[in-house]
């Protein structure tokens, strides 16, 4: 009877060694296809193109904007968004300088690696709900979801 015990306690204690190896191992994984799995990510030659082929692209990307990339979460609002623009200015319609409000933080849901880290710091408008930053003629913009929705319940007057 000892020894049967003995053999079913290495049995268990064999499988549990198993599972958490098999987590270590796995785990990672699972957590990187999970958080991917509500992101779509896509890019575009032309800010025209990426207009016409996704509806939520911002309207104010310029047509002629160029080597656009796009990352989105499709459970919110949050957005990164990457464009060259030819003449190296803000869209029209943009805005320069956040006048009485501070940049809201790229959304850290979001990762790329066509997106720097820290642009944030270095916002220098907004276009629409994005906040954007232009280096040379690299347009970055990103868009916060919970900022979006805070912005737009402010912006509804209040039934009584």
């Amino acid at each position: 009877m000892k020894g049967i015990v003995s053999k079913v306690a290495l049995g268990v204690a064999g499988t549990g060694m198993a599972v958490a190896v098999a987590a270590v191992a796995i785990g990672p994984r699972v957590s990187e296809w999970y958080d991917g799995r509500h992101q779509e990510q896509a890019t575009y030659d032309t800010g025209s193109q990426a207009k016409a082929e996704r509806r939520s692209m911002p309207t104010w990307l310029p047509d002629n904007a160029s080597s656009v990339k796009y990352l989105m979460s499709t459970t919110g609002d949050d957005r990164l968004l990457r464009a060259t623009l030819p003449d190296g200015r803000l869209p029209s319609g943009c805005t320069t300088g956040l006048p009485g409000k501070s940049a809201h933080s790229v959304p850290m849901s979001l990762k790329a690696g066509w997106f720097p880290e820290g642009v944030a710091a270095k916002a220098s408008g907004s276009c629409g709900h994005y906040n954007v930053t232009l280096t040379g003629n690299q347009l970055y913009a990103w868009q916060d979801g919970a900022a979006v929705q805070a912005a737009l319940r402010a912006e509804r007057p209040t039934k009584h």
